[in-house]
């Protein structure tokens, strides 16, 4: 997770730092609407999830925890 981050929105090592209670939205400036684009375009070509529009919303953004466990959740 904490790569593809790094590789969809182009951040520094900042990623491998990240834990479960890191914010994201509001907080990394490269996380704007275009940044959420690439991080699902991402998890759907990297991690095969079919995503749907009516399951996003920003609280999925909310911490790197928050995303991960959306993630785990798709993947089980």
């Amino acid at each position: 997770m904490r790569a593809i981050l790094h590789d969809a929105l182009q951040l520094d090592d900042e990623a491998s730092e990240f834990t479960a209670a890191t914010p994201l939205l509001g907080v990394l400036p490269q996380l704007d609407s275009m940044g959420v684009l690439a991080v699902l375009t991402a998890l759907e070509q990297k991690l095969g999830l079919q995503l749907h529009d009516d399951e996003i919303d920003a609280s999925l953004f909310e911490t790197f925890g928050s995303l991960m466990e959306f993630v785990r959740q798709r993947l089980v």
